[in-house]
């Protein structure tokens, strides 16, 4: 387990996971207060699947468990070019808003925080990124992770709009593509993939 609660466990899971936050929740009832934990975990193949999901439980490794069977669920495909992404593209999710743009191999992953959890266990190598607003975690990931849900490869534009990739972009630029060059742009549409949740017992 990534973050501060241990290393990957890929190894034994084929999937790659992070620990985002882990947050101690208190519920006052009759009697005191009751404690449990949230923890919002994202998984990976670091190969173009990512989800992510949040877990609550009394004890932190069962909230984490939780965590990553619910990310587990909800993974998405990310359209991949090379070891970039497609093209560049804004999501804003409440208070976040994120923008991601392509990069030349031997870039690395420009990014920090929940957004580079995100983008890491996907199997993103090269890429530029920029989170305006909030620093919540939660709403980060989510923008993220809607972001990605809305690429699409110059072939997918051309296969929506029914139409070769030379008729829209001309010879030159499609032999580029076809050696893996990111797309300079595409419509942005299709529902996105919310985080998970999954509930503590009683």
């Amino acid at each position: 387990m990534g973050g501060r609660y241990g290393g990957d466990r890929g190894e034994r899971s084929e999937l790659a996971d992070r620990v985002v936050r882990v947050n101690r929740v208190a519920k006052v009832v009759k009697g005191g207060r009751k404690f449990s934990f949230s923890a919002l975990i994202v998984v990976g193949d670091m190969n173009g699947r990512v989800g992510a999901g949040i877990g609550k439980a009394r004890e932190v490794t069962e909230a984490i468990r939780k965590g990553m069977e619910v990310a587990k669920r909800n993974m998405i495909t990310v359209p991949m070019v090379g070891t970039t992404i497609p093209h560049a593209v804004e999501y804003k999710w409440g208070a976040a808003r994120i923008m991601l743009k392509p990069a030349a191999p031997g870039t690395g992953v420009i990014s920090g925080g929940a957004m580079r959890a995100v983008i890491e266990t996907a199997g993103i190598k090269d890429i530029l990124t920029k989170s305006h607003g909030t620093n919540n975690p939660i709403n980060t990931v989510r923008a993220t992770l809607a972001a990605l849900q809305t690429l699409k490869t110059a072939s997918q534009v051309a296969e929506l709009r029914g139409k070769e990739v030379e008729q829209m972009v001309g010879k030159r630029l499609a032999a580029a593509y076809r050696g893996q060059e990111p797309v300079a742009s595409a419509p942005q549409s299709g529902e996105v993939a919310p985080v998970g949740a999954g509930g503590a017992r009683a």
